[in-house]
């Protein structure tokens, strides 16, 4: 065992794809401290500056003296809280959906889900970006599986046309989170209709962001539960805290309770993660300058990246990749930027393909224009380099 293990490892380092945890050492923020070093961070998911929000903290504190740390058991056993169950109805409420339920990650809503709507016999169809979560339910489930190029309408449309199954689920990334660009759902939801199709959505990095309140992307697209009937979102991006749920009809809902297998067989989330949940949902839905200032850096970061020549990917969400092309260079500038203060993640296969690695660069509402300018600058500097180099 240990050989197997040594080989891949060293595998790994000989393809420069080797992947090591950093230490941070201080609250999320665009400053922060990670293994005793200053950094100015490009590469978390808290697009609305919320996870370490004051009122967000003191809705936790208070939530954790009332209740205490741990749920101590499943939602179905004793581990439901007033906290989880007044956040699943502000969140149906938020989404205009009949009913939501929690999950405990993203990743366990997403298995979960699919596992418990589709299974052998049935179909179901997943564009080839698709987050490791959903490929991970869609195979597991013992369906049909079937992946189409990303966002090829036309040839969903004629897999779905083909298929025999009964129960035919479709399943998309709402903001696909290494690209940074949006499913065409709205096209989606109309060729699920003349398909008799399910649609469903995950909205992790759409949520928060999109939707002149936050809805996401059933709010951009002015999708109804009907149009899109299964709606999956997280807690632990835009909403700067932890967890996960799933919106949809009363039917949905009481079905995925007596069927899921990850939200039946796992401990609830805290009841204080529930808490500053909800203080994160009012501020959400009240702060609108959050989106407002956030569209603003997109804007301004594209602006000035397309200056410098470096190849941006089409995307108008926090999420902005630079396309670097292999494993190793993508590692290089990653290690540049680190050593000018600045942290950029570089996003190697497998989590995206083979020569397409890039720097994932992730802006949020609580970074300043001046920020967002010094990464322009450390970026200016790289490329500089990069030139005299060639």
């Amino acid at each position: 065992m240990k050989q197997w293990l040594d080989e891949q490892l060293s595998q790994r380092r000989a393809q420069h794809l080797y992947r090591s945890r950093r230490e941070l050492q201080s609250a999320q923020a665009p400053e922060v401290t990670i293994d005793g070093q200053n950094f100015l961070a490009f590469c978390s998911n808290d697009y609305l500056g919320l996870a370490n929000h004051p009122q967000v903290v003191e809705a936790f504190v208070a939530a954790a003296k009332h209740y205490g740390v741990g749920s101590g058991a499943s939602h179905l056993v004793c581990g439901h809280s007033r906290e989880h169950h007044a956040l699943e109805q502000e969140l149906a409420a938020f989404t205009g959906r009949d009913r939501t339920l929690l999950f405990s990650t993203g990743f366990m809503a997403n298995l979960g889900v699919i596992n418990a709507l589709v299974g052998a016999g049935d179909s179901i169809f997943e564009d080839k970006l698709n987050h490791a979560s959903l490929l991970d339910g869609g195979l597991s489930s013992g369906a049909k599986f079937q992946r189409f190029l990303h966002n090829d309408v036309a040839q969903l449309e004629r897999k779905l046309a083909a298929a025999e199954a009964q129960k035919k689920l479709v399943v998309v990334d709402g903001v696909f989170s290494m690209d940074g660009d949006l499913a065409p759902v709205h096209e989606l939801a109309r060729i699920c209709d003349q398909h008799r199709a399910w649609l469903m959505v995950d909205d992790a990095h759409g949520f928060g962001v999109l939707g002149k309140n936050g809805g996401g992307v059933a709010e951009h697209f002015n999708l109804n539960q009907d149009q899109l009937p299964v709606l999956m979102g997280t807690l632990g991006k835009s909403f700067g805290t932890f967890g996960a749920f799933i919106a949809g009809s009363d039917a949905l809902i009481e079905t995925l309770i007596q069927l899921a297998r990850t939200y039946i067989y796992t401990t609830a989330l805290p009841p204080a993660v529930a808490a500053a949940s909800r203080v994160s949902l009012q501020l959400l839905q009240t702060e609108h300058w959050r989106r407002e200032k956030l569209r603003a850096l997109i804007q301004r970061f594209r602006a000035g990246v397309e200056q410098l020549g470096l190849p941006l990917m089409a995307s108008s969400t926090p999420i902005q990749p630079i396309m670097v092309g292999d494993a190793e260079t993508a590692l290089a500038w990653s290690s540049q930027l680190a050593a000018q203060g600045i942290l950029v993640t570089a996003i190697r296969p497998p989590t995206v393909a083979a020569g397409s690695a890039r720097l994932r660069v992730t802006l949020s509402a609580a970074h300043t224009e001046a920020q967002v300018d010094r990464l322009l600058d450390a970026l200016s500097q790289l490329v500089r380099k990069t030139d005299c180099a060639e």
